[in-house]
């Protein structure tokens, strides 16, 4: 099959009711269109509706979904198994931090399902120890562990040595050790082949992230004819740049096992159309674009706005109170990684101080940054850059009674997130490149009705092309994003309310759940991989069909009915 060459932008997201059947496109609304105030200001959102336009597809995409979400759970009286694999698991004794564990933690636990991945720990002999289950509400988590040579090749090696800064376009940090391709297919065959065993023939599995792209791969190359879904979480970027992967053919071809594949952003999947239109080949899987579709992260409102602090919470709220006193307040909640442009952040707020005298001693920015990846070199750089910019501003322009920037060098519990935001006049989000974001939406859903905050976003986060009454700033200007703090810091409150209600229009209605019933929707509407015989040479369609691959809904509850959050 021939890929279309139709861009992201002006392809239909669904089809009209005069689609053949058993056509791959996606069956509920690609997401959310671009603001007029941000198409003036970044062209490239150009081709994105104007305002009324915007609000007009708001309301019928929201039809179509409720629609999608009927028809799914009314569909089949089949009793489908979700099977969700991901790099880490949720671990039930302690709450959800953030992530995906937030995003899929409530749908899995009241789900006749099943959550596989790796346990975070590592072993001397990990195939011995086989797979450990334990019970999740009503799913089923099954864990297995990695000798410490499969770590540091597949995890710290080439997820996160290699795909990590290349696909966030930092290719300098990559470290292209072959070995580390050689673990990461080995360590996905090795989790593959732990899996199949417990796999049913009708089960449908969602697979979540860079970890795993050739996951399906290795589970067709087992005889499994599942339907299998990909969620990308982070950027995909530019052909010119997937191709510094010295084995971004192979990679990529393994994507073809996928039925459906999930990015963040429509730049996202713009940027794999392209890769894949100069690609194309039977070597490469000939992959179609009808099976490439944005499906943006969201949140759960309520659920953010309902987090009480827990003491350890409350002490550092009234810490970052008593400190501030009566000052205003930007904040930044990020961990401290090199795509989250940290650095860029700060000197942006030392220019502030520098060029607009009148803002010294009247604001203070509160980083949030907290540790990860520690054992990776690049980190550790990263921390010392940024403590000494802390330094040398909290030198520079600091006070006996003011400290411009409180910075925290560590995780900070998730109860106390809400109330920071709402203090904070500023929601500073400036990443160089990043899938979502969702302290972008986080910050915007804990503010005051009455006296909401002004939310900076860099285009390098994907939530840039939903959140467009936020300030847009170019990801890598530190001039843009001063000017951008000074106008947020003067905002009047007529124009912070206007776009406060723009922003949650889109926050509350293409949130947690709308991500996870449209991705599934399409999923179960999805009639298979391209080119089965590329991705598994012992498959063939007429064996797909037999097996009840395509066409079927996926639930995890009585009567065929999608699970529900």
């Amino acid at each position: 099959m021939r890929p279309n060459t139709t861009s992201a932008s002006t392809r239909p997201s669904s089809p009209t009711k005069h689609d053949k059947p058993g056509t791959r496109e996606a069956q509920c609304p690609d997401p959310a269109p671009q603001s007029a105030r941000s198409r003036a200001r970044h062209p490239q959102f150009e081709r994105l509706p104007s305002a009324p336009a915007r609000t007009r597809s708001q309301e019928l995409r929201a039809a179509l979904f409720r629609r999608c979400a009927s028809d799914v759970s009314a569909v089949s009286e089949a009793r489908q198994r979700l099977v969700v694999v991901s790099n880490r698991l949720i671990d039930p004794q302690r709450p959800a931090a953030g992530g995906l564990a937030v995003a899929l933690g409530d749908l899995m636990r009241d789900t006749d399902g099943l959550w596989f991945g790796w346990s975070g720990k590592t072993v001397d002999a990990p195939d011995n120890a086989g797979v450990r289950t334990e019970p999740f509400g009503r799913t089923t988590l099954a864990q297995v562990d990695l000798s410490q040579p499969d770590y540091e090749g597949y995890y710290a090696g080439f997820s996160n040595s290699v795909l990590w800064p290349i696909f966030h376009e930092k290719v300098k940090w990559a470290d292209l050790n072959p070995a580390y391709f050689k673990a990461y297919e080995a360590v996905n065959r090795m989790l593959a082949s732990h899996l199949q065993p417990m796999l049913r023939d009708d089960d449908v599995l969602w697979v979540h992230d860079y970890h795993l792209i050739p996951f399906a791969q290795a589970l067709r190359g087992l005889g499994c004819t599942q339907r299998m879904g990909f969620f990308n979480h982070i950027p995909m970027p530019s052909p010119d740049i997937i191709r510094r992967i010295p084995q971004h053919r192979q990679l990529m071809r393994a994507l073809s096992a996928y039925d459906l594949i999930g990015m963040q952003s429509p730049r996202d999947v713009e940027n794999l159309r392209r890769y894949w239109d100069a690609e194309s080949s039977a070597e490469q899987g000939d992959r179609g674009h009808d099976s490439i579709h944005a499906f943006p992260i969201g949140i759960d409102v309520e659920s953010l706005r309902a987090l009480v602090p827990s003491p350890a919470s409350q002490a550092i709220i009234d810490e970052v109170r008593h400190a501030s006193g009566k000052r205003m307040l930007m904040i930044g909640v990020d961990r401290l990684d090199y795509s989250k442009g940290i650095p860029t952040r700060l000197k942006a707020f030392r220019q502030l101080l520098q060029t607009r005298v009148g803002m010294r001693n009247q604001v203070t920015l509160v980083q949030i940054a907290a540790p990860t990846r520690q054992g990776i070199p690049a980190y550790a750089k990263l921390r010392a850059k940024t403590e000494k910019l802390v330094l040398e501003i909290n030198a520079r322009f600091g006070t006996d009674d003011w400290m411009p920037v409180m910075y925290f060098n560590q995780s900070v519990d998730r109860s106390a997130l809400p109330q920071l935001y709402r203090m904070s006049r500023v929601g500073v989000v400036t990443p160089v490149a990043d899938g979502m974001n969702l302290v972008a939406k986080e910050y915007v859903a804990a503010q005051s009705r009455r006296d909401p905050g002004v939310l900076v976003l860099s285009t390098g986060a994907g939530a840039a092309s939903q959140l467009g009454d936020a300030l847009l700033v170019p990801s890598k200007s530190r001039t843009a994003t001063a000017d951008a703090y000074a106008r947020a810091l003067a905002m009047p409150l007529e124009e912070r309310n206007a776009r406060y209600a723009g922003l949650m229009r889109n926050i509350e209605t293409e949130d947690l759940r709308w991500w996870r019933e449209n991705y599934l929707s399409a999923l179960t509407s999805a009639s298979g991989p391209a080119s089965p015989q590329a991705a598994n040479p012992n498959v063939t369609e007429g064996t797909r069909r037999e097996s009840g691959g395509g066409g079927a809904s996926v639930s995890g509850t009585p009567g065929g009915r999608l699970p529900e959050a």
